[in-house]
Parts: C-alpha cells; sequence; structure tokens
C-alpha cells in the first residue's frame, strides 16, 4: 500500500524530531559519541541543503513559464488587468488583516511586559546578547536579500525599484529576489497579447511547453520531499532540542497565537464567505504544500508544491494559479508581516519604549511595505524589522534582532506555512470571481 505523500512528510518531521532528541542526549554524554553524532547532523544538513537547491533550482524557469503562460493564455488585456486587480486586492486585504491581528495581540498580551514594566531579564538578554559568527551571518545574509534600508518613503521607492531590474538575469540570480523577474515576465506576456495570434503562437506554445516540463521535474522532486525534511529537521531539533529560551516564552507564544488565528479563523472565513469553499476541503487540499512550507521555511522554494496541490487538487486553472501564486510568494507574506508587527511592538515593550497609536499606525505600515518583496528565504524578515525598528528609532535594535534569533527558526518555519495559506486561499477566491468550478463546500 502505498503511503500518500502527506503523511510520508509528516512521518518523517516525527522521525527526525525523535532522532535529534536522541543525538542530543547521546552528544551530551561522555565518550566517543559526539564526534559520529556531528558528523551524522553535518551529513544530514549538506542532504537538506541538497533538497533545497533541488527545489530552489527549478523556481526561476517554473516562474518565468508559469506567468507567460497563464497570461498569454487570458482573454487579452482585460482578461489581464481584470484578474491583477482581484490579485493585489485580496493580497492588500489579508496582509492587511494580519497585521492588524497581531498589533491587537501584541498589545493585550504585552509580552515584553512584566505588571506594566519592562521585562528586566529580556532586556538584558538584549543588550548582553553576544552576537556569534553563526548570527550575525543570518542578519547579513538578510540584509543582502531584504528590502532598502530607509523610512517609510524610502521603503516605497525601494519597493518600485525592484520591480524594474537592469539586468533581468542578474535579479534572478538573487537570492528569493524574483519581483524583478515577475515584473518583466509581466510585461513580455502582456506584450505578446498585443501581437498577432499568428506570430505569437510559437512562441506562446513554447513556455506552455517549457511549463509542462517544469511539473515533471517537480514532481521528481518532490519524490524526495520525505528525505529533504527529515534532512533539514533533524539538525533544528539537535541544536535547540526543543526548549526555547524561557525568557522569550510569551513573545515565543504570543507570535504562535496570532498566527494560528490568522490561519485557523481569518483565513477561513474569508475563503467561506468570499469563495463559498470549505475550510477543512481546503486544507486538505494544501496539507502537502503546507507541511513542505513549515519544514522548508521558505515559500519561494515551495512555490513547485503549491501551485500542484492548488491545481490538482484545490481544481484551480493552470492559468488563474499561474499568475496568482508566483506573485504571492514574492509580495504576500501575511505571515511575515504578522510577525515583523509582534516583534517590533515586542522589542519596544521590553526597551520601555513608548509608542503611541499613531506611531503604531506607521508600524503597520511599514510592516505591510517591507512584507512586500521580502526574499522568501528562512530568517529574510530580520532585515525588515531592522529597518522598522530603526525608523522607529527603537534603541537596541541590531541586538535585539540578533537575541530574537533564539526563537526565530520555529517562529520562521510556522510564518512561511501561513504565508503560503494565504497564496493558495488568493487563488482559490480569485478563480471562483472567475467562474471556475473550484472545491465546493
Amino acid at each position: 500500500m502505498k503511503i500518500k505523500p502527506h503523511w510520508q512528510i509528516l512521518l518523517s518531521l516525527a522521525l527526525a524530531t525523535v532522532t535529534g532528541l536522541l543525538f542530543r542526549n547521546l552528544a551530551s554524554e561522555p565518550g566517543g559519541s559526539q564526534d559520529f553524532v556531528t558528523g551524522v547532523v553535518g551529513i544530514s544538513e549538506d542532504v537538506g541543503q541538497f533538497f533545497l537547491n533541488l527545489l530552489k533550482m527549478i523556481i526561476v524557469p517554473l516562474v518565468v513559464s508559469s506567468v507567460i503562460a497563464g497570461i498569454t493564455s487570458l482573454h487579452g488585456m482585460a482578461g489581464f488587468g481584470r484578474l491583477l486587480s482581484k490579485t493585489a486586492g485580496f493580497y492588500a486585504l489579508t496582509s492587511l488583516l494580519a497585521i492588524c491581528l497581531g498589533l491587537l495581540l501584541v498589545n493585550v498580551i504585552q509580552p515584553g511586559l512584566i505588571d506594566g514594566a519592562p521585562n528586566e531579564t529580556i532586556r538584558e538578554a538584549f543588550n548582553d546578547h553576544e552576537a556569534d559568527a553563526e548570527d550575525l551571518g543570518k542578519v547579513k545574509e538578510a540584509q543582502g536579500v531584504g528590502s532598502s534600508q530607509g523610512g517609510f518613503i524610502s521603503q516605497l521607492s525601494g519597493f518600485f525599484l525592484r520591480m524594474v531590474p537592469t539586468n533581468v538575469i542578474s535579479a534572478a540570480a538573487v537570492n528569493g529576489q524574483m519581483l524583478g523577474l515577475i515584473f518583466f515576465s509581466i510585461l513580455f506576456a502582456v506584450a505578446m497579447t498585443r501581437l498577432d495570434i499568428v506570430r505569437i503562437s510559437p512562441l506562446r506554445d513554447l513556455f506552455v511547453s517549457l511549463n509542462d516540463v517544469m511539473i515533471v521535474m517537480t514532481q521528481w522532486i518532490m519524490a524526495l520531499a520525505p528525505i529533504g525534511v527529515y534532512a533539514l529537521i533533524l539538525p533544528v531539533v539537535f541544536k535547540t532540542g526543543g526548549v526555547l529560551y524561557i525568557a522569550l516564552s510569551k513573545y515565543f507564544l504570543t507570535v504562535l497565537l496570532a498566527l494560528g488565528l490568522h490561519l485557523f479563523v481569518v483565513m477561513p472565513i474569508v475563503i467561506k464567505v468570499l469563495a463559498g469553499v470549505s475550510p477543512m476541503a481546503h486544507f486538505k487540499a494544501m496539507r502537502t504544500a503546507l507541511l513542505t512550507a513549515f519544514s522548508t521555511a521558505s515559500s519561494s522554494a515551495t512555490l513547485p508544491v503549491t501551485m500542484r496541490c492548488v491545481q490538482e487538487n484545490a481544481g484551480v486553472s493552470k492559468a488563474t494559479a499561474s499568475f496568482t501564486l508566483p506573485l504571492g510568494a514574492t509580495v504576500n507574506m501575511d505571515g511575515t508581516a504578522l510577525y515583523e508587527c509582534v516583534a517590533v511592538i515586542f522589542v519596544a515593550q521590553v526597551m520601555g519604549f513608548d509608542l503611541p497609536m499613531a506611531a503604531q499606525f506607521m508600524v503597520v505600515i511599514s510592516a505591510l511595505l517591507t512584507s512586500v518583496g521580502v526574499a522568501g528565504i528562512p530568517s529574510a524578515s530580520l532585515v525588515a524589522i531592522m529597518i522598522i525598528l530603526t525608523s522607529s528609532k527603537i534603541p537596541g535594535a541590531e541586538t535585539a534582532v540578533v537575541a530574537l534569533l533564539a526563537v526565530d527558526r520555529l517562529l520562521d518555519m510556522s510564518r512561511t506555512a501561513v504565508n503560503v495559506f494565504g497564496d493558495s486561499c488568493a487563488a482559490l477566491v480569485i478563480a471562483k470571481s472567475e467562474g471556475e468550478k473550484v472545491l465546493e463546500g
């Protein structure tokens, strides 16, 4: 009997957790086990990176072929304009809902305060946290691929600048920076629709065929998903032991609660109201993509799986999915925007920095802007948090961000799953509005 893909991934998650805890115990015991365990964990990291590389390898040709094939299959410019307006409106709505939810919970729970006063234990951790080479490397990596630094106006102008790359090939080569590539692909496809059908048919058929080939390659790579997931999770469990810093537990739980409410309450209501679709049926259709997103902590790497689940399980057409999902993987980051808002207000609470409602509103706008186009790789939102902290003049930005890395990996995995589910909901709602027969509710 063949085990379904989502059960294989769940089994890999459980097995990796058990193995990681076992290896952690072996490494703490005296004897010669340390070298063996360290070697196995190192091999696991390499295997996990190999799986991630396979997924990332197909992103550029998959995005280009799917966007161009999808737009050229629409009914001219009218169809494209209608689809674009619906997609942009849905993404703006859900991102704003996520940020407001995070803002509400962080102000109600106040994870950075104890009896109304800043948590001195966390403040000392922020001030005294030594940024080791690995932590600083993560921050610098995020800075290299994240949004441009500056205030509100700078973030807005930076977003539009990133939309128009001077070199498309170079833009696509930067990890996770797909905004310029998508913009070029959209312009290229729209230009094709302006030409006579006889002249563009060979070129359109080429991109459609390329997209079909990329789907086959995706199926091959996803056959390795259980091994890849196991290899990715094992080192995480080995290093953390599943035990989080007690001082950050309230903050950690606040973010998880906000993400959980958005994933299991807000978005199900949205798709039920706007598309009349059963939330349970959609969760079932997207379970493989959600597990992959949680395991890889990369919305870009999960994109091939998301497209496959949305088309094959949810019944969304290739034209709609090919347009909404690649765009969503770059600009629609519900979980990331929510996380940024909570993290910034949390740091302000810990540092005793008073943020009035007007300043918090600017945090909301900044989170919305910086989440758009943030790199779809692990920990890429670190730079966005630093930008907002700096523009809000909250002290201790760099040390605070490095200290938050203590619990960032699990939160990153969780918010990536929220991001991917939000993209799939957009495809579902828009497909329903276009008269497509998707999941019935």
